[in-house]
């Protein structure tokens, strides 16, 4: 790590107590794994994040899933302060209380039409649909060639997307259809403005992550050292080329969590 990227690390190690800290489930603190249901935190990730409350001014998961999911798969409301951000900041889950908001009405009329395009598109028998209530995911990673459906597809689910209002993002063997005005990056911005941080680390592994890399990017400019942080894989090299520094997958991530929790426990040792 160097430039700007330790240039945020120290910012954060020196004063934590005003420092941002966002990251995102699946991918990152949770491995990535064909059935969403499934996806549990890697080793050592929750523990991690409890090290880190009440010494960092604002812990935060970022997620494109429902805000209640991340919290019942992670485990995560056993890290007292965390605040979850789900369905890229609709919801808000923080003290054992969640805001959503009510069905777009763009999702539900596009709801019950999704299957039958699909079909009308020769979609593979394991394409699948995942109705997160406020936006609908299609899933190509149970097919023979999920990278191959994915690319075919993702020309009928943009012009579907269209006709209904909604925004075809795509992600790791998905896209997923939602309202406009929801990604990270705006997450990121909305909490920057909130909390006012003297420093921010942000750790993403998908292409839906990289509008929060900008995020950081232009908080740098506007004068907030931050620092990315990508959960590399082979299915998103871009996501590594754009971050200041790429781990390996979530166990270095869980690894980087760690290092920054013991430099935390040295600095307030030598305070002492």
């Amino acid at each position: 790590m160097d430039g700007p990227g330790q240039v945020g690390w120290d910012a954060i190690v020196s004063a934590p107590e005003r420092a941002l800290i966002a990251l995102d489930y699946d991918g990152v603190l949770a491995p990535i794994v064909a059935d969403p249901d499934r996806a549990v935190p890697a080793p050592g990730a929750i523990e991690a994040l409890r090290r880190l409350t009440g010494r960092v001014g604002t812990l935060a998961v970022v997620t494109g899933r429902p805000a209640e999911v991340v919290v019942r798969l992670g485990g995560l409301d056993s890290v007292p302060g965390l605040l979850v951000e789900g369905q890229y900041g609709a919801e808000l889950w923080a003290d054992g209380r969640l805001t959503t908001p009510d069905d777009p009405p763009e999702v539900a009329a596009a709801r019950s039409e999704l299957p039958p395009a699909l079909a009308e598109a020769g979609a593979d028998p394991g394409v699948w649909v995942e109705d997160k209530r406020l936006a609908l995911v299609v899933h190509t990673r149970r097919t023979p060639d999920p990278d191959g459906e994915l690319a075919r597809l993702r020309p009928d689910l943009t012009r579907f997307a269209a006709r209904y209002g909604l925004e075809a993002h795509p992600g790791k063997m998905v896209v997923e259809l939602r309202p406009p005005g929801f990604d990270k990056g705006g997450v990121l911005r909305r909490l920057a403005d909130e909390r006012r941080p003297a420093a921010v680390l942000f750790a993403g592994d998908d292409v839906g992550d990289l509008p929060g890399f900008a995020a950081v990017e232009q908080l740098r400019r506007a004068g907030t050292p931050g620092l990315t942080v990508a959960s590399a894989s082979a299915e998103a090299a871009d996501v590594a080329e754009a971050a200041d520094v790429a781990v390996d997958g979530p166990p270095g991530v869980v690894a980087l969590l760690a290092r920054l929790a013991d430099e935390l426990d040295a600095v307030r040792s030598r305070r002492r």
